[in-house]
């Protein structure tokens, strides 16, 4: 049986494992469990600056999706950044994704949040396609990043 909840302290290892499986996926982060393990445990102890959701089968962390708050100027209204999802490889095409997406938006939704914005790698086409399954359409807005670390401070 799968069931869906708020992330807890106790779960950060194994949503390490799953961040490390996420993140060999894709092209611009390298896994880097201390890290990890810091930015969870800030984001699990910090329900204003977001919150992380998941599935659990049979005991065992099987999904996860982080959620980030921040304010619009735009809409005036709070607004929700999914930084990351993950469904363990063992378990995809269980609709676990999308029972876990449904849980996380019912939760942002009575939280007043009013839009929610992802990235995803541009050549992630099963990313592309379950996300427009879940309402999700391709901004006309494009990502810009710049890395600052401690030799540019």
């Amino acid at each position: 049986m799968t069931t869906y909840r708020v992330a807890k302290i106790e779960d950060i290892k194994e949503l390490c494992r799953l961040l490390n499986e996420l993140f060999t996926q894709e092209a611009e982060f390298t896994p880097d469990e201390v890290v990890q393990e810091r930015a969870l445990a800030k984001i699990i102890s910090d329900e204003s600056i977001g919150e992380i959701f998941v599935a659990s089968h049979d005991g065992e962390i099987v999904a996860m999706v982080n959620i980030l708050y921040t304010f619009s100027t735009a809409l005036g209204a709070k607004v929700a950044i999914l930084e990351d999802m993950i469904v363990d490889e063992r378990y995809r095409g269980q609709d676990i994704g999308s029972s876990l997406m449904d849980f996380a938006l019912k939760r942002i939704k009575a939280k007043g949040c009013k839009r929610i914005t992802l990235l995803s790698d541009s050549d992630n086409f099963k990313a592309h396609k379950f996300y427009e399954k879940q309402g999700f359409t391709k901004s006309a807005m494009i990502p810009f990043r710049k890395v600052i670390d401690d030799a540019q401070a």
